[in-house]
């Protein structure tokens, strides 16, 4: 685990391996008390930990820097993004 993840809030690495983010299907990291998308690269959408449990609705992400809505993450960036179903 990153030293920034305090023992509390850490994720089973097995578990943490098991999840990936709902939107992107990238695979997650820990940082703190969020797990945080590892795609797009350095703009992942970052979902909470809340008493343990990773909240992993899209609705409750926190967005990256610079992007206002989720209408406006998905834009800027649909070429990375995988194709809904």
């Amino acid at each position: 685990m990153p030293e920034s993840v305090p023992p509390s809030t850490a994720l089973a690495a097995d578990l943490l391996g098991l999840l990936v983010c709902p939107l992107t299907r990238s695979p997650l990291t820990q940082d703190g008390d969020h797990l945080v998308a590892t795609q797009p690269a350095g703009a992942g959408l970052r979902y909470p930990i809340r008493d343990g449990i990773p909240v992993m609705l899209i609705d409750e992400a926190l967005l990256p820097e610079g992007v206002t809505d989720l209408d406006a993450f998905k834009a800027k960036y649909a070429g990375v993004l995988p194709a809904a179903e």
